[in-house]
């Protein structure tokens, strides 16, 4: 009896780890610059049956509408935090690829030289634990950060509306995950 209370817990505690750990790097606000961004909504990606990321959404006001968010020129953030060792460089850049893909139509010409980009900021080794906050302001561009050190920034509002399209648009990387990040109620924030 003692055993499988052990192994119940054991199993609990493996399974949960992840999103308590995770949860605790999603703050209920981010502050970038002078402004402070709200924590929209929480989610998680899943492929197969795995959760392979948490990630949080951040605007100045809180908001469900995809469609405005994407294409607002306007200060907000995408925090990711890695919860799977099945998470690699190479994994991520070609989901990445195939979010700007779907993002944008196919129509990856006019910011092909911002995607190349924007990709050498994820060539060091991605492991679980790892956090990486994609934020956006206005005439400067995407900032990546890798664990709160900055890895490169990529100019322009047409790429930052398809990086955040990859979540947002209408075939997102994930659809749980894109209605996750656009509850904006206090529930998502709680996750």
């Amino acid at each position: 009896m003692y055993r499988d209370r052990l192994a119940s817990l054991i199993v609990f505690l493996v399974v949960l780890s992840p999103t308590i750990g995770s949860a605790a790097q999603l703050p209920a606000t981010l502050k970038v610059g002078e402004q402070e961004l709200k924590l929209n909504g929480v989610g998680e990606r899943e492929k197969l049956f795995l959760d392979l990321y948490v990630a949080g959404l951040y605007l100045t006001e809180l908001s469900n509408e995809s469609k405005t968010i994407v294409d607002a020129d306007a200060p907000m953030a995408l925090r990711i935090a890695i919860t799977s060792k099945m998470v690699s460089q190479e994994k991520l850049i070609a989901s990445l690829q195939e979010g700007f893909q779907n993002s944008t139509q196919g129509k990856l010409e006019p910011i092909r030289e911002e995607i190349q980009k924007f990709r050498e900021c994820f060539s060091d080794e991605i492991s679980r634990g790892n956090v990486f906050d994609l934020v956006y302001l206005p005439n400067q561009g995407v900032m990546v950060f890798k664990d709160g050190k900055r890895k490169g920034i990529v100019a322009g509002l047409e790429f930052k509306q398809a990086l955040f399209g990859i979540w947002l648009c209408d075939r997102p990387v994930d659809a749980d995950l894109k209605q996750a990040l656009l509850r904006g109620d206090s529930d998502s924030r709680r996750r």
